[in-house]
């Protein structure tokens, strides 16, 4: 019997503009468990592309982020009765066979929140800087140790989804405030080493806006741990 097939999981996907890899993901992902694709607005195939590589598509229109992408999906998979999920993105930069990973971590910790860690020694110098500090900078707010802050590789289980719904972060902020969430809960927050793949293409990241966007997380995280 495979890792999944124990327990009720499901796959979700935020896309935005990514035919050109989306189908290669979906189908290494269906292999072992079933798919749910957020189209975020993408004015590319992406959409056309994923639901005939066997996915379950779902139209965000127009683009709202990725925040908002991820929470559909949570609220489509708890109505659902699914156990937890597993997250991943569409660009390639997640290997789909590392999910038993995931899974095998799951099923001995149950964890509340599972984060796939990613080595920074192995992207570029600028990136990896950026990365350094902001893993740094994350871990001091929270005050404790925090692998990495916005890898979007994860598994939540029911409880953890619901605990998110309420935010209202729309982009890629979601992640980082999902650890906090976890923390302030008491849930259980584990990590799992996993595969860095850098294609060298462009990101839909916003350097200058994230930045920004990342330094008000930091504060705003370091406050409410302060009244916590």
């Amino acid at each position: 019997m495979d890792q999944t097939d124990s327990v009720n999981i499901l796959a979700i996907i935020p896309a935005f503009n990514e035919a050109k890899k989306i189908g290669g993901v979906i189908s290494s992902t269906l292999a072992q468990l079933p798919v749910l694709v957020i189209d975020d607005g993408s004015s590319d195939e992406t959409a056309r592309i994923a639901e005939s590589s066997g996915a379950k598509v779902f139209h965000q229109v127009p683009n709202q982020g990725k925040g908002v992408a991820l929470r559909k999906g949570f609220e489509y998979a708890i109505e659902a009765g699914y156990q937890a999920v597993i997250t991943l993105d569409a660009d390639g930069q997640h290997d789909p066979q590392e999910i038993p990973t995931f899974m095998r971590t799951y099923q001995r910790s149950r964890a509340d929140l599972i984060i796939g860690e990613r080595d920074f020694s192995q992207i570029p110098t600028i990136r990896r800087l950026a990365n350094t500090l902001g893993k740094l900078s994350f871990s001091w707010a929270v005050g404790q140790p925090i692998g990495d802050n916005q890898s979007g590789y994860r598994l939540l289980n029911w409880r953890m989804m619901e605990a998110v719904l309420g935010s209202q972060e729309s982009g890629f902020e979601f992640e980082v405030e999902m650890i906090v969430v976890c923390i302030q809960n008491g849930y259980t927050l584990e990590w799992v080493p996993i595969r860095t793949i850098y294609s060298g293409e462009g990101s839909h990241i916003q350097p200058l806006k994230h930045t920004i966007e990342f330094t008000r997380m930091v504060l705003q995280t370091r406050r409410k741990m302060k009244e916590f």
